[in-house]
């Protein structure tokens, strides 16, 4: 699994963006967040996920799920 940390959260929308060391910043959706954990994600936490390799939208870069927070 991947690392990084939130680097932006939408909490009124539901989606926010990972950051990781040296690559694109991450889409997730907050259905992709373990255990209902949507709620008590922060800005700078840091979280583990997976990259969705079905679920990206053509030419916006990379999506997560699995996300947890650690």
């Amino acid at each position: 699994m991947a690392q990084g940390k939130i680097k932006k959260l939408v909490a009124e929308k539901g989606f926010g963006f990972i950051e990781t060391a040296g690559q694109k910043d991450v889409f997730f959706h907050h259905s992709t967040v373990a255990e209902q954990a949507f709620d008590t994600l922060q800005q700078g936490q840091p979280v583990e996920f997976q990259i969705d390799d079905e679920g990206g939208a053509k030419g916006k870069g990379p999506r997560a799920k699995s996300v947890t927070p650690l």
